[in-house]
């Protein structure tokens, strides 16, 4: 019996591996290896080289729900970058900063403290014994090409390590690298919010 709303899954991406199901020509992982069921596709993107939350779905509306700007849908990223910031960079990262030659949006950032404990990435990051780093948590509404990255080096803080963590009220929890899960009813309003439409309803 088909459930009553369609495919949406959580999937916890692993360094190294593209938001694709064929190669790109690099020699990268493609979402091809992980089992998913036939017919969904990702909605957004992760770079190679970030990890954590991705969502696929089989549902074409969900790409503009989630993905267009005027939804100002929300997601939260795990910053690892070179040195501690002042609250003079996080000011800038929340009011703006200039990429691509566009301003940024507004968003929330702050540091986290003490680190998240997370297992380290494998392979390791760079790391400089004579710099020290630190753990940013920045919720964004939109998602241009490498933004954070972007957004982080313009103000002087070049990222090492990017975990998306969070989309709309959902979190990765406790979804280990490379796998991942097909989302409940609950699940669904977390990422979506609570009104949800769903086949054989109006939809808004």
């Amino acid at each position: 019996m088909k459930q009553p709303w369609l495919v949406l899954l959580a999937f916890h991406k692993p360094y190294g591996v593209i938001s694709r199901f064929t190669t790109d020509g690099s020699s990268h992982a493609t979402l091809a290896g992980f089992g998913f069921p036939p017919g969904v596709y990702p909605i957004g993107r992760l770079d190679a080289d970030s990890e954590g939350l991705l969502l696929l779905s089989d549902e074409p509306a969900l790409n503009r729900r989630l993905l267009h700007p005027r939804q100002q849908h929300p997601r939260e990223y795990w910053v690892q970058v070179e040195r501690i910031p002042a609250a003079d960079a996080l000011r800038q990262l929340a009011a703006g900063v200039r990429v691509l030659n566009r301003l940024t949006r507004l968003c929330q950032v702050r540091l986290l403290e003490p680190p998240p404990d997370i297992p380290p990435r494998q392979p390791p990051i760079r790391v400089r014994k004579s710099v020290p780093t630190a753990w940013m948590a920045l919720e964004l509404t939109e998602g241009k090409n490498r933004q954070v990255r972007r957004m982080t080096a313009a103000v002087g803080h070049p990222t090492l390590r990017l975990i998306r963590v969070r989309i709309g009220a959902y979190d990765l929890g406790q979804l280990r690298p490379g796998t991942w899960l097909t989302l409940d009813q609950a699940g669904r309003e977390a990422v979506l919010g609570a009104t949800l439409p769903r086949p054989g309803f109006p939809r808004r």
